[in-house]
């Protein structure tokens, strides 16, 4: 296991504390000191896998840690926080991440076994420890960072068989239920993106479960176990995020920032955010501008 955590460490070592191209599609990576505050944001679908050192996701009230070598998936647009640990022996935080391509995975459930999908007792994200054989597939993978002349013919097989080990996994239960509901006429999947595109409109929870064609009960339990929040935690996580951008990139007040992502109230404002970020926005964004990392 160690020697293909050390091939994989290899073939990453260009990789900044920045989301990193390969060259290959939707492959990403990842090393370094990655500030928090770059770990604050609306995740893009993806099954990232740490390799060495760890990471911790806050999701909602849950916290999920992770050493390396083992994944997590993201199976939808959500809002999150994070920190990163470089590992015991020194070496730093590493990590590499697959975007999720809607069209790959529809296609992969039709030739996946539904026996062979299991849920977890709760709705709780978890890490998920990496095997052998998943390692082997990453690296295959990464070895056409060498090898580019081969990335259009083997890269797709190479992400089919990702997705796969994914999918038999312990958190491949969080994908079927998003992308299968594309094939049965609902779509949980529609109303997560409506409220990512409109989180600074107010909505009515029925309004949205009439979009995933639920009803009201059964939308509000998909959601949250999908993305680990209820719809109104979801869309105010989305706008305290873009409200710390305006605050720190763009030198909004706290007032106009606050009402620009759909506040009535700067008190309550400023609760949420502090609540959430752990700091005052005044407090929080000072510290950001100070911080050498900050770009």
């Amino acid at each position: 296991m160690q020697k293909l955590v050390n091939e994989i460490a290899e073939l990453c070592c260009s990789a900044t504390t920045k989301p990193t191209l390969t060259g290959i599609p939707r492959v990403l990576m990842i090393q370094g000191e990655v500030p928090e505050h770059q770990l604050a944001a609306v995740y893009e679908p993806l099954v990232g896998l740490v390799v060495q050192g760890g990471k911790t996701i806050s999701i909602g009230r849950q916290m999920v840690p992770m050493e390396g070598p083992s994944y997590f998936v993201i199976p939808t647009e959500m809002p999150a926080t994070g920190s990163v640990r470089q590992a015991k022996n020194g070496r730093p935080y590493l990590s590499v991440a697959l975007q999720l391509d809607q069209k790959v995975l529809l296609d992969l459930l039709k030739d996946t076994p539904n026996t062979v999908a299991f849920k977890n007792d709760t709705d709780e994200f978890s890490a998920c420890p990496a095997t052998p054989e998943f390692l082997e597939v990453w690296l295959r993978m990464l070895r056409l960072m060498k090898t580019p002349e081969h990335i259009a013919a083997l890269a797709p097989a190479y992400e089919r068989e990702i997705l796969y080990h994914v999918l038999i996994g312990p958190e491949g239960w969080r994908l079927r239920q998003l992308f299968q509901s594309h094939q049965k006429g609902s779509s949980i999947h529609q109303s997560i993106q409506w409220v990512r595109q409109h989180f600074t409109h107010s909505f009515e929870i029925e309004d949205l479960a009439n979009k995933a064609c639920m009803g009201i009960t059964t939308f509000h339990r998909q959601f949250k176990s999908i993305t680990g929040l209820s719809p109104i935690q979801f869309q105010k996580q989305l706008r305290l995020l873009e409200a710390r951008k305006l605050l720190t990139y763009s030198g909004y007040s706290v007032t106009d920032a606050a009402l620009d992502v759909g506040y009535e109230s700067t008190s309550q404002f400023n609760r949420e955010y502090t609540r959430f970020f752990g700091a005052s926005p005044a407090r929080d964004t000072k510290r950001l501008k100070n911080d050498s990392n900050f770009h």
